[in-house]
């Protein structure tokens, strides 16, 4: 009987080892690289980049695709913004990095690569105007 109860105080012991080992950087919040983004997504260094992510199978991306671009047209007397659109069955590695779930999935990065706004689903003009407005001042 006292083998039994020292067994199972031992695999109690072990399972709360392993929990705590598993999650122990659970909610911690990490420093992000900006160089992480610049590369493959296409960022511009010069300016706000607009990225969104896509698929061809996608119906509600043409919509953003459309919204987008009007409102990067709209914005030109401030400044120039960059436009990107990166598909996520042929790039899943930068969709599995920023945690893209669904799509269609905005994303606006300042020059420095920083990201400043996240919209999933077809993102409001106005939305995305005032986020870009004062990365372009």
């Amino acid at each position: 009987m006292t083998t039994a109860l020292v067994a199972v105080v031992a695999a109690l012991a072990l399972a709360v080892l392993v929990g705590w080992l598993v999650t122990r950087r659970a909610g911690v919040l990490r420093a992000v690289d900006a160089g992480l983004y610049t590369g493959d997504l296409g960022l511009s260094p010069d300016g706000p980049t607009v990225v969104h992510f896509s698929a061809p199978w996608c119906a509600p991306c043409d919509r953003v695709r459309r919204v987008v671009s009007q409102v990067c047209r709209d914005l030109e007397d401030l400044g120039d913004v960059a436009h990107v659109e990166i598909d996520m069955d042929a790039n899943p590695a930068a969709a599995r990095r920023l945690s893209v779930l669904s799509l269609p999935t905005t994303f606006i990065f300042d020059g420095d690569g920083r990201q400043r706004y996240r919209s999933a689903g077809v993102p409001k003009a106005e939305d995305l105007r005032s986020a870009l407005t004062p990365l372009l001042a």
